[in-house]
């Protein structure tokens, strides 16, 4: 199992449409709202790294996603 974190910033507006889109994706299990220097945060929980790597690329291609910061944990539980 592997896990992470992706940290978006997106569109001014955008917020709620982008966590609609991400809680619809399977590898994502929590996607938050958040004030700060990050618009939202989405967990991301994938069998391996590489479809860790996909998924973060779909994100990043979702549509008023400005742009993105990721995170992995080293020693997911």
């Amino acid at each position: 199992m592997h896990k992470g974190f992706v940290l978006l910033n997106c569109d001014l507006g955008a917020e709620e449409f982008i966590v609609d889109e991400l809680k619809r994706m399977q590898q994502v299990s929590n996607a938050y709202l958040t004030f700060g220097a990050y618009d939202v945060i989405a967990e991301i929980h994938t069998v391996d790294q590489a479809e860790f790597e996909k998924t973060v690329g779909t994100i990043r291609r979702l549509s008023r996603v400005v742009s993105t910061m990721t995170l992995n944990v080293i020693n997911p539980e």
